[in-house]
């Protein structure tokens, strides 16, 4: 970030529009911002409205649900990970999966998809939930993209996404560090989505469906999904960052 961003400061959030050099904070926001951090009229905070930008702004009024400010200064950011989704298996517990979520949201990810897989031991969406973990991680870490999180019920789903569909797998010959050191991956001319595989891998009737997809290794040895994951998210930012 630029040098005005210390890792002294608290990052906020507004989904609310910018009407000319006034922002407005509401909701959940509101009480984190005054009741919790004890900010008052005419302090200065810093806020993210999730689509690049991040504002250093004055507060000029503040009631129960509703946060008024002037806006001093904006800076804008680029997302060198627009084009970059990781697909990720219901784990066996939630805690691993949203460890693994806030981790890639404090590397760079931005997009994520949460799928069943055959032999998902847990099923089903907890969409109001992941994200409230990867809002908390962008304000954390002093982000200005909010990322976004579907779910789907099957690797089939994935599979008729348009774009590139990258699996890791063990037996691949290709190493993951070489395939994104291309200049075709750093230059983002297309969707790419990372596949991870479930605990007790793929079912034989999903890996039939990932023929036509690209594999890669990421290590010579097992790890864990969650592991995983964040390992693929720390060489992803060293690459493009």
């Amino acid at each position: 970030m630029a040098p005005d961003f210390l890792s002294n400061i608290d990052l906020f959030y507004t989904n609310e529009p910018v009407v000319g050099n006034l922002l407005k904070i509401v909701g959940e926001e509101v009480h984190h911002i005054k009741d919790v951090m004890r900010y008052n009229v005419d302090d200065i905070i810093y806020v993210t409205d999730g689509k690049g930008s991040i504002f250093k702004a004055t507060i000029k009024s503040i009631s129960k649900s509703n946060l008024q400010c002037s806006i001093n200064q904006t800076y804008r950011y680029n997302n060198p990970f627009d084009n970059i989704t990781f697909c990720i298996p219901r784990l066996r517990t939630m805690d691993r999966l949203e460890f693994a979520l806030e981790k890639c949201v404090e590397l760079g990810i931005t997009n994520f998809i949460v799928f069943d897989s055959i032999r998902t031991v847990i099923k089903g969406a907890k969409i109001d939930r992941w994200q409230k973990v990867l809002l908390a991680a962008m304000k954390q870490s002093l982000r200005a993209w909010l990322p976004t999180i579907n779910y789907v019920r099957s690797v089939s789903e994935i599979a008729l996404l348009p774009g590139r569909r990258v699996v890791f797998e063990q037996s691949s010959s290709i190493p993951f560090n070489k395939f994104i050191s291309k200049p075709d991956f750093s230059a983002r001319v297309e969707n790419i989505y990372f596949v991870f595989g479930p605990e007790g891998g793929f079912a034989d009737e999903e890996i039939a469906m990932t023929k036509k997809c690209s594999f890669v290794k990421l290590t010579d040895n097992r790890l864990r999904t969650e592991t995983a994951v964040i390992t693929a998210a720390s060489l992803i930012a060293m690459e493009l960052v």
